[in-house]
């Protein structure tokens, strides 16, 4: 389906391109948000006619997603979870539970779809994520998941936590085991292989 977009929406186009999309995409998400408008030389004309007043609105919605970088880049996000001995937590921390906690420490009002987390947290560790507060307007941040303020602490601090078999380091994203272990099962899989 042939629309134009009446905002800006990252990897589709900005204000006033003329794009085409899935219907369903259209249909379900960019006409009934008014993101976009069909296209026919009715509704060119009416864009036409409102371009000013609808560039002039997301400039201001700029204007006012730049006065929260601060606020967002400074924000402490530290949760507190449960989890087993090796590190996995039960449950996860998803793109709404730090939309949440950012929304409560630094009083920015974000939505779950603005954070660009990617897959739910599911172990702990310090985490790299992004926050969209506008399309051109992208602040990254940490989030510190562990079980306790001490933990949480000492990822902050950059020392490295054990869990069993597994270190948790400050600056990863992923649980590695040590060295020896890793050794082993990439040899049984090479013997598999054979």
């Amino acid at each position: 389906m042939k629309v134009i977009l009446t905002e800006k929406i990252t990897k589709l186009g900005n204000i006033g391109d003329t794009v085409e999309v899935k219907t369903g995409f259209a249909r379900n998400f960019l006409l009934p948000n008014g993101k976009a408008l069909r296209w026919s030389r009715e509704n060119v004309a009416l864009f036409e006619a409102k371009k000013a007043e609808l560039e002039a609105r997301f400039a201001a919605a700029k204007k006012t997603a730049e006065s929260y970088v601060d606020a967002v880049k400074n924000a402490k996000l530290h949760m507190i979870r449960q989890a087993g001995d090796t590190g996995q937590l039960y449950g996860s921390v998803s793109s709404r539970d730090i939309a949440r906690m950012l929304t409560e420490v630094a009083n920015v009002p974000v939505s779950s779809a603005q954070v660009m987390l990617g897959s739910p947290i599911k172990s702990i560790g310090s985490f790299d994520t992004k926050i969209a507060l506008h399309p051109d307007v992208i602040v990254p941040v940490k989030v510190f998941v562990a079980q306790t303020q001490d933990e949480i602490d000492a990822l902050v601090a950059g020392k490295v936590l054990t869990f069993g078999t597994k270190k948790v380091e400050a600056e990863e994203e992923e649980v590695e085991a040590p060295a020896e272990e890793a050794a082993a099962p990439a040899a049984e899989t090479e013997a598999a292989a054979e």
